[in-house]
């Protein structure tokens, strides 16, 4: 039973979602990162980089436990372990984490900064807000370029796809019509409809965030003098 450390982000929702597909069993520990759990030593102790989502591993490498973080690495790491959704042929696969190492680089980056900015931000910098949704909106247009060519970012269904698909699920937040992305739209559909996803983004749906951020929550996410000293 995989251990996952884990908040419903959309960090976090990579992670539930692959787990949910490949039908490896799992058990959560809540890691509330507005209530600074993320500093708490024994998820230091997992990951010292205190970010969700991370996993341990009870038989791991060698039959041994074994911890992991960044999301990533973690896609990687249980779609070797299974054998499913990271092809086995060098080409594509190299061309599926080519398009997971794009969500990490930036779809991931880009559009949590553009998300900061727009939502928990303590005030509005109207040239941060610009320069990020208008790199958001570059991004979504290499996405619909390279989805008009095929129907799934990594070839098949693949890590990639659940690494970029609960970023883009949030593209209203950022001002972004898929009426001009209709190879991004059709994507979003077909991933939208998998049961594993449907299951894997309803883990702890009820704590995701809604409403405005308080000072306190602000401090634990972005700014602690916590995070700081550490």
């Amino acid at each position: 039973m995989i251990d996952l450390y884990y908040w419903p982000t959309p960090n976090g929702h990579k992670v539930s979602i692959a787990l949910e597909e490949m039908g490896l069993p799992y058990t959560v520990i809540p890691i509330n990162i507005g209530q600074g759990d993320q500093f708490q030593e024994r998820f230091l102790a997992i990951t010292p980089n205190h970010r969700i989502p991370a996993i341990v591993d009870p038989d791991g490498p060698g039959g041994e436990p074994y911890p992991l973080f960044e999301s990533a690495a973690i896609l990687i790491y249980l779609a070797e372990k299974t054998g499913m959704f990271l092809p086995a042929d060098a080409a594509t696969r190299f061309r599926c984490i080519e398009w997971l190492m794009f969500q990490m680089g930036g779809v991931g980056p880009m559009f949590g900064q553009a998300n900061h900015f727009i939502s928990y931000a303590p005030e509005r910098i109207p040239y941060a807000v610009e320069r990020y949704t208008n790199e958001v909106g570059r991004l979504f247009n290499v996405l619909e370029k390279r989805l008009g060519q095929s129907e799934y970012l990594g070839g098949d269904y693949s890590i990639a796809d659940m690494a970029t698909y609960p970023w883009c699920r949030l593209h209203e937040r950022y001002g972004v019509e898929l009426e001009q992305l209709p190879a991004v739209d059709r994507w979003m559909q077909a991933c939208g409809a998998r049961p594993a996803v449907e299951r894997g983004l309803a883990v702890m749906a009820e704590h995701r965030r809604s409403g405005p951020i308080t000072d306190e929550e602000r401090e634990n996410m972005f700014g602690s003098t916590q995070y700081q000293r550490r």
